[in-house]
């Protein structure tokens, strides 16, 4: 029998009297229970039909009495058994070997039934035969989850324990293949991928993410450099489409991008990983490494740059996505919903979009869209030919947002006027320090520094003094001659106030949710500014 104990007199007597022979191994496998309620053509019937009895009695049994049966509940585990087996002769499995196969069963038998009573419990809202309506949220929620990572700590240094688990014993969507990554690793590494792969779905070219504190500081797709570009961002005319990718991404807010985890939506190559080794950042998650790029980056760091590979394919097993905040769980259907050129046919202006003409806009209200879907709210983003150039996240107010991303895109795009591209900085100044004293010198106040402010500052330069900074007037010119600039919005605008900002900093474009009752008046002002805009009814709110 499975519950029979060795040497215990009740039991010995029992088994000598009944003739009962001794279990050392049971093997089972518990009906497809998950798989018959996912099915699309499931009935409640058939879904009752698929709940084991047997199977989670003798899985219990067995697994209590591990000191002497062993208990396999997956093919996965036949060959760890079989070595044993072997390791012992034949003569039966270890201790060890039992005890670790028991707490797995127990673990499957607690899944099992906590996928039947979350099932049920809304089931039992229905008559007999009706298949509970899979949209509702469950009665009863009963989740569990394997550890798959032990992680340093959480978001700070004093929350620990802290880990990584992967549902329903299955196993995490990624590989880590170098480095440790820590728990706002994970949360940027998995935003950023969800980014990255519904840009490249959206658009069909590489994307990359740079992702700071769970939002992206820049993002991008493979559109080629001019030279311009390639100047002032300081690279080969020799890259390819995904180091192109990440190259704009990254260029988009060097300050804010370093030490940021990056997200490519394609195999990283060589080039790609040269881009990456002259950079200060944490890691980066992608689909996989080309070898010689895998070697580059392991080297990074130290040996501690994080290297995730997602897996590709994946796709959360379930609708719905969970969270916990002070105790009290919350649950929703996960952001699904993909946005694609398609979602732009609604233009409520008077300009509309020119087929083939405005193809590149297009492009960039998607990119900018979907970054805006991956961002804290309140959130937009500006784009322009093909990257990410103004990002303003988190904002209680939305013309606050687009004020923080405007800031940006101006600080951007005066890092390309000749005075700034020509700055006189030391020989031998870091690559972070020469972005932070190009965008410190466009940020302009200089005679408002204090005096050990000023010093430090003349100090990055040749004969330790800085340049004068650029006039009002010349910087107004430089800005002035931005054009065709997108902006996308995570929800629709309430006042007019936030097309007056885009306006000074060349937006052209605008892709927004609607629904305003001050919509009327956003049109209006984007006809005044010879705008397009689409109103796009999806919001996209994130948190």
């Amino acid at each position: 029998g499975i519950l029979y104990v060795r040497g215990n007199p009740e039991h010995e007597a029992a088994v000598e009297t009944h003739g009962i022979k001794p279990l050392d191994l049971v093997v089972l496998n518990l009906y497809p229970f998950d798989a018959a309620v996912a099915s699309k053509d499931a009935t409640f019937a058939t879904c009752v039909e698929n709940i084991d009895i047997g199977g989670p009695s003798m899985l219990r049994g067995a697994a209590k009495n591990h000191r002497y049966v062993a208990v396999a509940t997956r093919p996965d585990q036949y060959a760890a058994i079989l070595a044993d087996l072997d390791a012992n002769d034949g003569l039966g499995t270890s201790y060890v070997l039992r005890k670790k196969l028991a707490a797995e069963a127990f673990a499957l038998s607690a899944r099992y039934d906590a996928a039947i009573a979350s099932w049920f419990a809304t089931a039992a809202e229905s008559s007999a035969e009706e298949e509970p309506p899979k949209e509702k949220a469950p009665l009863l929620l009963a989740r569990t989850g394997s550890k798959a990572l032990d992680l340093k700590y959480g978001c700070n240094p004093h929350q620990t324990p802290a880990a990584l688990y992967a549902r329903s014993g299955g196993t995490l969507p990624f590989a880590v293949l170098n480095g440790a990554p820590g728990y706002i690793n994970v949360l940027d590494a998995l935003n950023a991928w969800q980014l990255v792969k519904e840009a490249d779905a959206a658009t069909g070219l590489p994307a990359a993410a740079s992702f700071k504190h769970v939002s992206p500081a820049g993002a991008a797709l493979g559109v080629p450099l001019n030279a311009e570009e390639r100047r002032v961002y300081d690279v080969a005319d020799d890259l390819t489409p995904l180091a192109t990718a990440y190259v704009r991404a990254r260029q988009a807010d060097p300050m804010s991008s370093f030490g940021d985890f990056v997200a490519l939506s394609r195999n990283v190559d060589a080039a790609t990983a040269m881009v990456l080794k002259r950079e200060v950042s944490d890691g980066v998650v992608a689909p996989s490494f080309d070898s010689d790029a895998l070697t580059i980056l392991k080297a990074k760091k130290g040996g501690k740059f994080v290297c995730l590979e997602m897996d590709p394919s994946y796709v959360p097993g379930e609708a719905s996505e969970y969270r916990e905040v002070f105790g009290v769980g919350l649950a929703q259907k996960r952001n699904d919903r993909g946005f694609t050129k398609a979602d732009l046919g609604n233009v409520v202006t008077k300009r509309t979009f020119v087929e083939d003409d405005d193809e590149a806009a297009k492009r960039d209200l998607v990119l900018a869209s979907i970054v805006c879907k991956y961002t804290q709210s309140n959130s937009v983003a500006f784009a322009h030919n093909g990257q990410i150039v103004g990002v303003g996240a988190g904002q209680q107010s939305r013309v606050d947002c687009v004020k923080l991303a405007a800031r940006k895109v101006r600080v951007w795009r005066l890092r390309f006027h000749e005075t700034v591209v020509g700055l006189p900085l030391k020989a031998g100044l870091k690559r972070q320090d020469k972005v932070n004293a190009r965008v410190r010198f466009v940020e302009g106040g200089f005679d408002a520094m204090s005096a050990s402010e000023r010093a430090a500052f003349d100090a990055v330069f040749e004969d330790s003094t800085v340049p004068p900074e650029l006039a009002a007037s010349d910087v107004a010119a430089w800005i002035a001659s931005l054009d065709d600039v997108a902006l996308a919005s995570d929800a629709f605008f309430p006042f007019r106030d936030n097309v007056d900002v885009a306006a000074t900093v060349g937006v052209k474009y605008v892709a927004q949710a609607g629904g305003s009752v001050q919509d009327d008046a956003v049109v209006q002002a984007c006809d005044e500014y010879s705008m397009i805009m689409a109103c796009t009814g999806i919001r996209l709110f994130h948190h």
